[in-house]
């Protein structure tokens, strides 16, 4: 079975088990909570910082989506409909509590992931895994100065491991649109860190 299969497998599963909540099925609701909590959690604390605190915020996502979950008409992935759900909670969390957003929503151990999977995923000899610090460094900086559109579509493809499509409808522009942004982004680091893997 391919990739695109098993996505195909997962958006049945969630449209059934949507189909199941808008007929009044709570335990279903729970089994979608279940899929997805980790992934709602890992979103939240990019911007809400303390567990406890994110652990509410995840919460009251999977209460807003149980509220919303009649509007949901299947036209994107549920993952996606609930991804918009979470960054608006999270970051609405962060304004009312007087806070400052963060201007990048990046981790760093999503970082060194990135890095691993893309600059280093060749380069296994331990000189080059001594450059490690050096390349995390340019990369985070790299993706800190890209434009904000750029920075997103980069993030949503790399870290969250959305498809195009699924991007497309978080940021609300055509397929085409995101390819290009991944496009430039991805020649971007390459360029930032093309200097230190040809040592």
């Amino acid at each position: 079975m391919n990739g695109g299969q098993v996505l195909m497998g997962e958006y049945r599963v969630d449209l059934q088990l949507i189909e199941a909540v808008k007929r009044g099925d709570v335990q279903a609701f729970n089994s979608l909570m279940l899929r997805y909590q980790s992934k709602v959690f890992r979103i939240v604390a990019r911007y809400v910082k303390d567990p406890s605190e994110s652990m509410d915020v995840t919460q009251e996502v999977f209460i807003k989506a149980f509220r919303a979950i009649q509007k949901f008409r299947g036209e994107s992935a549920f993952y996606t409909w609930l991804y918009r759900i979470a960054i608006n909670t999270a970051k609405n969390y962060v304004v009312t509590q007087g806070r400052r957003l963060p201007d990048i929503d990046l981790e760093i151990n999503d970082m060194e992931q990135f890095i691993v999977r893309n600059s280093l995923k060749e380069q296994g000899t331990p000189e080059r895994l001594m450059l490690r610090d050096e390349i995390e460094h340019v990369v985070y900086d790299v993706i800190d100065h890209l434009p904000k559109e750029l920075r997103t579509a980069i993030m949503l493809r790399e870290i969250d491991g959305l498809s195009y499509e699924e991007i497309a409808a978080v940021m609300d522009c055509p397929v085409g649109t995101v390819r290009s942004r991944i496009f430039r982004a991805r020649a971007a680091i390459d360029r930032g860190v093309q200097p230190l893997i040809q040592q």
